[in-house]
């Protein structure tokens, strides 16, 4: 029985195999990471031009969109239909000490600094408007101003009292409302103001009556309206020694007109409501 000796392959002979270098840039073939250069090139070219054209749609969904606004008025406004109160100074507590200067120099302060915009060097620059009429401006590229000048407010202005009664124990507490644009409140707006307790307690109103004059309004925003101040009302706490050294809470509301000033959702619409104690 004959048996065949098996002899080696020649080394022409020996299987390729291919080793992990391959898998990222195949010299034989040509390819980087399983692609030729032609694959790659296309694949490119698709992105390029898928990505391309969301660009161009993002581009033009925005500039059609840009073309609704206006820079001065906003498109929507019919979330805040009725503005919010506000008080100067700035404090929901009012705690002082009348005897201290301390204790209440902040407050005068904070007014006398807020008050410099109601100026009479100021206002004198704004117009002398028609009492009881909007100033309206719709067709008046550039819009004016109504004079308020801070000796409306009497005894308040800090003209007459540097202290606004805070020496005295009779504090004075500036009352405005929120700019809207466009706001022309119906009626006769008035500030009133009620503590909550069961005997009433006494306050002055400054203007008179607590009234917000129609010819401050509408209001044509910042742009348009740079200049504007809002109207404010003054009230002027009458205490007595008997209220010293107790915490009264003090509610505002608008009064007078078609503006919310019961909306339990928000407590600022159209009311605002702070606490004052005065120490002898």
């Amino acid at each position: 029985m004959s048996t065949k000796e098996e002899t080696p392959a020649a080394d022409g002979d020996k299987p390729q195999t291919s080793s992990w270098k391959d898998s990222i840039y195949n010299p034989r073939t040509g390819e980087f990471i399983g692609r030729t250069a032609k694959s790659w090139a296309l694949i490119l070219l698709f992105y390029l031009v898928f990505y391309g054209f969301l660009a161009g749609m993002f581009t033009l969904t925005m500039w059609v969109m840009l073309q609704t606004l206006d820079d001065n008025i906003p498109t929507y406004r019919d979330r805040v239909a009725s503005p919010g109160l506000v008080i100067r100074p700035r404090s929901l507590d009012i705690v002082f000490n009348r005897t201290d200067p301390k204790q209440y120099g902040q407050y005068v302060q904070h007014l006398e600094n807020f008050l410099q915009q109601y100026n009479d060097t100021v206002q004198e620059k704004n117009e002398l408007c028609m009492v009881g009429e909007y100033y309206e401006q719709d067709d008046q590229e550039e819009k004016k101003v109504c004079q308020f000048k801070r000796n409306l407010l009497r005894q308040c202005s800090g003209l007459s009292d540097t202290t606004f009664g805070y020496a005295e124990g009779k504090p004075c507490v500036l009352v405005k409302m929120n700019r809207i644009i466009g706001l022309k409140p119906r009626g006769d707006p008035y500030i009133n103001c009620t503590a909550k307790r069961e005997s009433p307690l006494q306050m002055q109103y400054f203007p008179s009556e607590g009234r917000f004059d129609k010819m401050y309004f509408p209001y044509y925003g910042k742009n348009l309206h740079s200049t504007y101040v809002q109207p404010l009302v003054a009230v002027k706490l009458l205490l007595t020694k008997e209220d010293y050294n107790n915490e009264l809470t003090m509610e505002c509301k608008i009064e007078g007109s078609d503006l919310r000033n019961s909306d339990d959702r928000d407590k600022f619409l159209g009311r605002v409501t702070f606490r004052v104690k005065v120490v002898e």
